[in-house]
């Protein structure tokens, strides 16, 4: 864990709202001049508490509003199981987020699709030709009640 101080915190949340802020909006916000800015921004893209940057995309307006999470148990959890199912898994576009998880089920899957036609395709296709998975269930989101990327953090 990284130790964050009141500066970093209030320019993460700034950043979270919006990745496009400019320079001087963020200066503006968490009063300290550019230099400092910069140099905290870089410290903590290096450190890897800042990931990246990117545009979140409404799936409904692009035409992929099946949203799906589906639970896999494999049939085995050795280290060659796990390793070759996680690595077919990452390959797979339709898969949004991939979890490992405990309790019944070993991992968690977000798959985003066209329609429901889409998701059999891809079930029959892609997802049941992974290595090792022993059983599958699937939810279908009917509605999106809270959909965030921003994380709480605190000191």
């Amino acid at each position: 864990m990284i130790k964050l101080d009141e500066i970093d915190i209030k320019l993460l949340k700034a950043l979270q709202r919006d990745a496009k802020a400019n320079t001087k909006a963020l200066c503006d916000e968490v009063h300290i001049s550019k230099t400092p800015i910069y140099e905290r921004i870089k410290k903590l893209e290096n450190e890897g508490v800042i990931k990246g940057y990117t545009a979140l995309i409404d799936n409904k307006k692009v035409g992929l509003p099946l949203v799906v999470f589906c639970n896999v148990s494999l049939v085995a959890h050795d280290d060659e199981h796990i390793h070759t199912f996680k690595n077919e898994i990452a390959g797979i576009d339709e898969i949004m987020e991939c979890y490992s998880t405990g309790g019944f089920y070993d991992f968690l899957l977000k798959i985003v699709l066209k329609d429901l036609d889409e998701y059999n395709v891809f079930v029959f296709e892609k997802l049941t030709k992974v290595h090792g998975i022993a059983k599958m269930q699937s939810s279908f989101v009917l509605s999106e009640i809270k959909n965030t990327t921003t994380l709480n953090i605190r000191q």
